[in-house]
């Protein structure tokens, strides 16, 4: 049933936008759909209704005798809303507990608490806190001690690399610095005697 189409009976109504019953994919989209109108007829097998406001006689079956709810609330929050408690109070004490018969017998059933924070809890989750904080310290230990173990074993191997390379590059310098050997001097050749003079002319 839709509100404001004021049929007894279904129609095809034109929808655009996102409407109840709709929903576009793309803007601008339309669509035809099929809806029932919101005025009632002999066709509709239930009507779920709600009270809004009651009038001055009671409604027989329905307002003219108390009914109370058959379960109260499970969640630990909810059992203090609805009695007012504070957090220091023990809210097991307030569960609302349902009374069963069977025989000449009487017994109770009462829901179990939801998110009720008891000492079991608090102790396990102060052990997980503590074991996490454990665990992280063993993990940095084992990280060190590896780092440690890495570093030394990293200088050994320099050391040993060094030590097997280190004659072969000795040995090359060494024949490299043989002393040069002097290029000899030539002695000056001796200076000619003067040549003697010539004769005076002929007889």
């Amino acid at each position: 049933m839709k509100q404001g189409i004021l049929v007894n009976g279904r129609v095809r109504i034109l929808m655009r936008g996102r409407v109840t019953t709709y929903r576009p994919r793309r803007d601008g989209e339309r669509k035809r759909k099929s809806v029932r109108g919101c005025i009632c007829g002999p066709d509709l097998a239930a009507i779920s209704l709600k009270i809004l406001q009651k009038g001055e006689k009671e409604i027989e079956g329905l307002t003219d005798s108390p009914r109370p709810r058959r379960l109260g609330p499970k969640r630990a929050n909810n059992i203090r809303k609805a009695f007012m408690l504070k957090k220091k109070y023990d809210v097991r004490k307030y569960v609302v507990k349902r009374e069963l018969k069977k025989g000449d017998k009487t017994f109770y059933k009462s829901p179990k608490i939801q998110r009720l924070i008891t000492e079991k809890r608090l102790r396990r989750k102060r052990v997980d806190k503590r074991t996490k904080i454990e665990n992280w310290k063993a993990s940095k230990d084992a990280h060190g001690a590896y780092e440690k173990l890495l570093s030394k074993y990293l200088k050994e191997k320099k050391a040993a690399y060094k030590k097997d390379h280190a004659p072969a590059k000795a040995a090359a310098p060494a024949k490299a610095a043989a002393p040069a050997k002097a290029a000899p001097v030539k002695a000056a050749a001796p200076a000619k005697a003067a040549a003697p003079a010539k004769k005076a002319g002929k007889k």
